[in-house]
């Protein structure tokens, strides 16, 4: 039988022995050193000066000095003004008096403990089943070891989600990342249940598509889409699309963001030419038309208009157009006067067009 226990060769009484107490009180000095193991540094080479109190223990480094050398790796006890040296066993535990750190020996030296396979871990706060990792506190440090720090959020297929949720009493409010595809999304909420992606970036074209718009200095940002639409305004602002294009039994019209309209239309002014009052040689002309808009205009607009005849004997091309009666929606009491000296009746056609302000 060994005189030393086989794990804190603490001194064994033996039988008939002198002087008891002697070992009883060694064995009693060793619990008190190792048993809540607290040592005043790790890694540590110069002996103390001055001379330490008893009880303190150092851990001592590769390459101690003075009285500890050649006791590198030791556990150095101050007691009854001496050095006892004590050799860590694999699995001993111990902590840092004055910082709190924690270590265990290990391979031969002193190392951070391994966390591995813990089913949850809480900082200033409690883990749970969704949130194995809690921590609760004004900020949260990652940083690097070496040239760069990853953050990494892995998700098993395509359709999960990997990403970053911000809440506010626990609802959600703003998301980025991975959400449901493998394109790069930012998601906002006003309430945690209804939720408007904001941005979409392609993961096989990097495109960056704004699904709702944009602004810039308070002001919307064009897009494809916004240029050709219906146009309003607010105030003699612009708040629609840039062009508007339209027709109906009135013609053809756009309108522009600025307020501009631009009406169009092809009036057939009939074959009926009468004899003219005038001094032109064989004036004639053609009935009265109206031509309604094809779209209201906010003041009177400017009007012009050309005309052609189907004949081509002749003179009988030679046509100039009158109208009068000029209002927002309509220009009434247009006619086509043909003068020239061939008397065939032909078709009148008019060309016309209407330039102002929609608003």
């Amino acid at each position: 039988m060994s005189d030393l226990s086989p794990r804190l060769a603490l001194p064994f009484l033996q039988p008939a022995q002198a002087q008891k107490h002697v070992t009883h009180n060694e064995a009693l000095q060793r619990l008190d050193i190792l048993v809540q193991l607290s040592v005043e540094a790790f890694g540590a080479v110069d002996p103390p000066e001055p001379e330490p109190a008893d009880g303190l223990v150092w851990a001592l480094g590769a390459a101690p000095t003075g009285e500890w050398g050649g006791q590198a790796g030791m556990l150095a006890a101050r007691i009854d003004g001496g050095w006892q040296f004590m050799s860590p066993q694999d699995g001993w535990s111990a902590t840092e008096r004055n910082s709190g750190r924690w270590r265990i020996w290990h391979g031969g030296s002193w190392q951070g403990p391994v966390l591995a396979d813990l089913p949850g871990l809480g900082i200033n706060t409690g883990p749970d089943g969704a949130n194995p990792l809690a921590v609760a506190g004004p900020a949260t440090l990652l940083t690097h070891q070496g040239a760069g720090h990853q953050l990494k959020i892995n998700k098993a297929t395509a359709g999960d989600t990997a990403s970053l949720l911000f809440q506010t009493g626990w609802s959600g409010r703003a998301e980025f990342g991975l959400a449901g595809s493998d394109n790069f999304s930012v998601k906002v909420s006003p309430d945690g249940s209804t939720w408007r992606t904001a941005l979409t970036v392609g993961r096989a074209d990097g495109i960056v598509d704004l699904a709702t718009g944009a602004t810039v200095g308070g002001q919307p940002v064009l897009r494809r889409g916004d240029m050709l639409g219906s146009v309003s305004q607010s105030g003699g602002l612009a708040t629609g699309a840039v062009f508007e294009r339209g027709s109906n039994a009135g013609g053809d019209y756009i309108r522009f963001a600025d307020g501009t309209q631009i009406c169009m239309a092809t009036l057939n002014l009939g074959s009926a030419l009468a004899l003219g009052a005038g001094t032109f040689e064989n004036q004639y002309r053609t009935n009265i038309q109206t031509w309604t808009y094809p779209a209201a205009f906010a003041v009177p607009p400017l009007i012009a208009g050309s005309g052609t005849i189907a004949s081509s004997v002749g003179n009988a091309r030679r046509m100039v157009l009158s109208f009068r009666y000029v209002t927002t929606t309509s220009t009434d009491a247009i006619q086509a006067f043909r003068i020239g000296s061939d008397t065939t009746t032909s078709d009148c056609t008019a060309y016309m067009m209407a330039i102002g302000r929609w608003f």
